[in-house]
């Protein structure tokens, strides 16, 4: 595990803002930090960074207990950024790269390399304010990640991108997981947790009221329904529900204890069965079941 958070308390004033959180995140994989707006997540993720600390509760970094060296281990791109926009480019990202551990000279070698990778080199010696959105953001997303760090936080990473741009952020993420990088992706957009997530935690009103692995998960809620193609008349389907029928496809329902097996040897009797899945929930559909709409 590269995190182990156990029984984590903050509140602030008479407001319970975490509530006894445990969480275990696991190295090498995506974990989804999820929940509504005033969950906690912010506050977790400050005192993950060490920009405030819990009232209660021990964190565990890569098996040994939290404390202050820690930090040059971790990156975060916080969901509201923050550059100096009178500094240059290159000027500022070298000196994030130096607050993080590095050397100057590894700093740049690593930063140019990273600069030529997104296509921003020529903005290296501009300054931030000369910079559009995007651009900004690509910078900050680079300076967060510059010192390979073992443990990354990306709080609504994909923010203020153009769908090429977020396609590439969203390769470098996939990349640094499969180089060993462990990442806690914070974000509101569920088709991404489902493109990238191994595993989720869900937040609501300071608790954690959902954690585990997403296939998991899904198999948890799901509705025992499945979506068949067919040729042929549906007439008779012993203890099968159909739930939608249209000319040679369908939607049916059946009872928790049938297996897949059991069901395709049904519908064989009545249709030649052309395609055969089971429907699980989407993360959305989980979220608003346990948030509600």
């Amino acid at each position: 595990m590269i995190l182990i958070a156990n029984n984590i308390h903050k509140t602030y004033g008479q407001h319970s803002v975490l509530d006894d959180v445990c969480l275990k995140i696991p190295s090498n994989t995506i974990f989804g930090l999820l929940g509504p707006n005033g969950a906690g997540k912010t506050t977790l993720i400050r005192i993950l960074t060490q920009i405030t600390a819990p009232d209660s509760g021990d964190l565990y970094f890569d098996g040994v207990k939290f404390n202050k060296n820690h930090i040059y281990q971790i990156g975060y791109l916080p969901e509201e950024r923050g550059l100096y926009k009178k500094m240059k480019v290159g000027e500022q990202c070298l000196y994030l790269a130096q607050l993080k551990g590095l050397n100057k000279k590894k700093a740049k070698y690593l930063l140019l390399e990273k600069f030529r990778q997104f296509d921003i080199i020529k903005w290296w010696d501009k300054k931030i304010e000369e910079l559009s959105k995007g651009m900004a953001q690509k910078v900050q997303f680079i300076s967060t990640i510059i010192h390979q760090p073992k443990l990354l936080i990306f709080d609504e990473p994909f923010s203020g991108f153009d769908p090429i741009n977020a396609e590439a952020i969203k390769k470098e993420i996939i990349n640094l997981k499969n180089n060993g990088t462990s990442i806690i992706l914070s974000t509101h957009r569920m088709e991404s947790v489902e493109e990238l997530c191994d595993h989720i935690a869900l937040l609501d009103n300071g608790k954690c009221i959902l954690n585990g692995e997403i296939n998991q998960i899904k198999q948890q809620y799901k509705s025992h329904t499945y979506s068949i193609k067919f040729e042929g008349t549906i007439n008779n389907l012993k203890d099968l529900e159909l739930v939608e029928v249209k000319k040679n496809s369908a939607i049916i329902k059946a009872k928790a204890h049938y297996t897949s097996n059991e069901i395709i040897s049904i519908l064989a009797k009545e249709v030649s069965l052309i395609e055969f899945k089971e429907d699980f929930p989407s993360i959305n559909d989980i979220f608003i079941k346990n948030i509600g709409a």
